[in-house]
């Protein structure tokens, strides 16, 4: 960690001096680009630093959230493995608050309908500031509100509606650079013993993994449970209970609930507030030497491509994911020693990925080039991509994994 200064922390205000991950400078990861658009690309500094007095994981010199999110080409609905999480958790979350007739469901970044869709028989309302992927979600019956959330925000919603028996918010508080202006508006939007809850990937497996690809520009926080608390604290809320969850490499979900409602603190928050003061998640320890791994990761990822290469294989990958852009961008990797990258998301087909400008193609088009190594770039849906893709055996091709080592299989 370095000890320069730079800008102030998001939340509490301290200068920031420490430096968590410097990823050098990439594009945007989520904005894959068309032939025409690759030569005006630009690049933003990507540093992760983390405050001294809150220890609030962030980045800086990020881009404003307009530029990323007004036009997005992620749809959750093209994830099989999400769907079914998702499913799992509106059955489950159905059951424990006693939902019905009557109650009032809004989700915030609800993306493309994917979770709302489960509550279709409730009141419901998704909020997602992008234009295309909320008109996908209108289209299909599900009402979505085109906005980014805070204060402003949730004082409509309730002007409009009422205040909500449950929020839902999966992997968003991270991208909201004003967290206290996010976190103000779940407060006002949430009905007095209603429950909010959040999901986001989990800084301590992030850091026990060496899951540098899921920082990126449009991820302003790296959230622990110690940290997440100051914050909703700050806010007037407090969280009742936590679940360790399997999405995203290791994330947590968080009850939530206003300070003054009656829902008891579980065991299962205490016993994460001790398993990350055991990691010195508490302390600026913890954070140390993060940085100083990512070459191991990224020499090892060089290294296999320049041996595959020189044995004449024939190397493309899977997913045109943020996390695997940020992965190339960081290695240096990209076309032509990747041949092309397949997705299924049609939104991103027959565009190039940011920086590393491989051709992202249909899955169908995966005969033509006949890989001898596919690169799993989403390495948390690896199971379902090897599934999918296991035609690639036929011809005796192989899975290439990368975090937190090369695995080959």
């Amino acid at each position: 960690m370095n000890s320069e200064q730079h800008h102030s922390c998001r939340f509490c205000g301290t200068p920031l001096c420490h430096t968590f991950a410097d990823l050098g400078t990439t594009p945007l990861a989520n904005r894959n680009v068309r032939q025409e658009e690759i030569v005006t690309e630009r690049k933003f500094p990507l540093i992760a630093r983390v405050c001294q007095a809150c220890l609030l994981v962030q980045i800086d010199d990020s881009v404003p959230p307009g530029t990323i999110f007004s036009d997005y080409d992620y749809f959750s609905s093209y994830s099989t493995s999400w769907l079914a999480h998702a499913r799992n958790y509106c059955d489950a979350i159905r059951l424990r608050l006693g939902l019905g007739r009557g109650s009032f469901v809004v989700e915030i970044a609800s993306n493309d309908g994917y979770l709302l869709q489960n509550f279709s028989d409730l009141e419901m309302l998704g909020i997602e500031p992008a234009a295309n992927v909320a008109k996908f979600a209108n289209d299909r019956g599900i009402p979505t509100d085109v906005a980014f959330f805070g204060i402003e925000t949730a004082r409509r919603i309730v002007r409009e509606h009422r205040r909500a028996d449950l929020i839902v918010a999966n992997n968003v508080l991270a991208h909201a650079p004003d967290t206290r202006d996010f976190v103000g508006g779940v407060a006002l939007l949430l009905s007095k013993n209603g429950t909010a809850t959040f999901e986001f990937p989990h800084l301590l497996r992030l850091i026990q993994g060496l899951q540098f690809d899921t920082i990126y520009h449009e991820h302003f926080f790296y959230l622990s449970l110690l940290t997440a608390e100051r914050i909703f604290h700050a806010c007037g809320l407090r969280i009742y209970d936590v679940e360790e969850l399997s999405t995203h490499g290791g994330s947590l979900r968080l009850l939530v609930c206003h300070r003054s409602a009656a829902q008891a603190e579980s065991d299962s928050v205490e016993i994460m507030r001790n398993k990350e003061r055991a990691a010195l998640l508490d302390r600026l320890d913890g954070y140390r030497e993060f940085d100083n791994r990512i070459a191991g990761v990224k020499d090892g990822f060089l290294s296999y491509l320049q041996s595959a290469k020189a044995s004449g294989r024939r190397i493309a990958a899977y997913g045109a994911a943020a996390k695997g852009n940020t992965f190339l961008n960081v290695c240096g990797a990209g076309y032509p020693e990747i041949e092309a990258v397949f997705d299924r998301n049609p939104t991103k087909q027959d565009k190039f990925t940011p920086g590393s400008h491989i051709p992202i193609l249909s899955p169908d088009r995966l005969g033509e080039i006949r890989p001898d190594d596919l690169v799993i770039l989403p390495w948390n849906i690896a199971d379902e991509i090897m599934d999918s893709m296991s035609c690639i055996r036929h011809w005796g091709g192989r899975f290439v994994l990368a975090i937190p080592e090369v695995r080959i299989s």
